[in-house]
């Protein structure tokens, strides 16, 4: 396994690779890996002929500083879990001169207002920081297929529409969310959990689960009211939002449609920890 730290060095690894009529896989992470991430891993593998695992922080796609700083950095760790996958990945761990040179800005990107929904709401700027790395990681890598998890459902749909928009070669892959035992959605953020917030957690995927439910026979607003009644009832966790979207705008719905697809989406924290997750409802 190599790991690369100059993106002119990747590039030479990757044109060698493309001379030999090798298809090549993406995963993009920002470290601190979990099974989650190695899920992409391994379908990342069986789908393609070589594969490149980026593991970089990046800073212009977070909009609280204390958030920055404090996020997992363990790229030794990182590395023999990849290992545990496969011996031949390339693994791409740049410096942030690397990617940004001596401008770490964002470009301000317009997703047909996706970025403004959910996430957007909450984090000014983070789907122009997201939009700015995923594309500077296309251009550099080249890949012919990047793999995404669903646990970042709007972050998907904003990276296909950035595709889209540029005409980036690029399919993308969605993959399903993996869960703990407990049905927490694994996150880079869950080790960070302090031991009564995460045996509160789980909680938040059980309340997702009892909304679907409802879903079937209530109003989504009478869902809504009701997730938000069990969070303010709850004695540790902190609901940030609570929707109800149509899953290809990303809008908040008031009515049901028929021949519409519906997710449930939900942020909280637990202590200063944030945790998201989502949930298909039909």
């Amino acid at each position: 396994m190599k790991v690369i730290t100059e993106k002119s060095e990747l590039k030479k690894e990757i044109e060698l690779l493309k001379s030999q009529g090798k298809t090549l896989g993406f995963v993009p992470t920002m470290g601190a890996l979990h099974k989650g991430h190695l899920s992409l891993v391994q379908r990342a593998l069986e789908e393609n002929d070589a594969l490149v695992v980026s593991i970089f922080v990046n800073p212009t796609q977070f909009n609280n500083p204390d958030d920055l700083v404090t996020y997992p950095r363990t790229l030794e760790r990182d590395v023999a879990l990849l290992q545990t996958a496969s011996h031949d990945i390339l693994v791409y761990a740049p410096t942030v001169e690397d990617i940004y040179g001596e401008h770490v800005v964002s470009v301000n990107y317009d997703f047909d207002g996706l970025e403004h929904k959910m996430e957007g709401k909450f984090r000014p700027g983070h789907f122009d920081g997201v939009g700015t790395i995923v594309k500077r990681l296309f251009e550099i890598v080249t890949p012919n297929t990047a793999y995404f998890g669903e646990k970042d459902f709007q972050q998907l749909a904003i990276i296909k529409k950035m595709v889209e928009m540029y005409n980036v070669p690029v399919s993308i892959v969605p993959c399903e969310i993996l869960r703990e035992d407990s049905g927490l959605a694994m996150s880079s953020r869950n080790v960070r959990l302090k031991p009564e917030y995460l045996e509160a957690s789980p909680f938040i995927y059980e309340t997702l689960k009892t909304s679907k439910i409802k879903f079937g026979t209530e109003s989504a607003k009478d869902v809504v009211e009701w997730v938000e009644s069990e969070f303010k009832n709850h004695p540790l966790l902190e609901l940030e939002y609570f929707v109800i979207a149509d899953i290809d705008t990303l809008e908040t719905i008031e009515n049901k449609k028929e021949n519409t697809l519906y997710r449930a989406f939900v942020a909280v924290y637990a202590d200063d920890i944030r945790l998201i997750d989502n949930l298909a409802l039909n």
